[in-house]
């Protein structure tokens, strides 16, 4: 199973990105989706999460700049990012929890990780 991330680039700061990303169509079901992300150097940091049922969560320092949103219908979660900082410069990586068929068990798949930039 392969996602597909779009989005990000180079934006000043304050300004925004959009990132989506898509799974196949094919897929019985998927479970929670969300983004992480990785700096230089740095551990890879959970950034939001969204359950089936449109439940999220933000790590703190996104809260209140950053939604997270899916189409179920359409297999995509997407990432808004206003008023972004040079902190925020990442890769970041979208994943699902997937269950690909109703009698195999679900398995968190990642995609390909999108560059973001903030420039100060």
């Amino acid at each position: 199973v392969q996602l597909q991330a779009s989005g990000g680039g180079l934006v000043q700061a304050g300004g925004s990105l959009s990132l989506s990303c898509a799974a196949p169509k094919n897929i019985f079901t998927i479970k929670t989706m969300g983004w992480y992300r990785q700096a230089p150097g740095q551990e890879r940091e959970l950034v939001a999460t969204i359950s089936r049922d449109f439940s999220t969560t933000y790590v703190d320092s996104v809260k209140d700049r950053f939604t997270i949103s899916r189409d179920n219908d359409k297999n995509t979660v997407y990432l808004q990012m206003n008023n972004l900082k040079p902190e925020d410069t990442s890769v970041y990586y979208c994943t699902a929890d997937i269950q690909r068929y109703p009698q195999i068990a679900t398995k968190t798949y990642w995609g390909q990780g999108t560059q973001v930039t903030v420039s100060s």
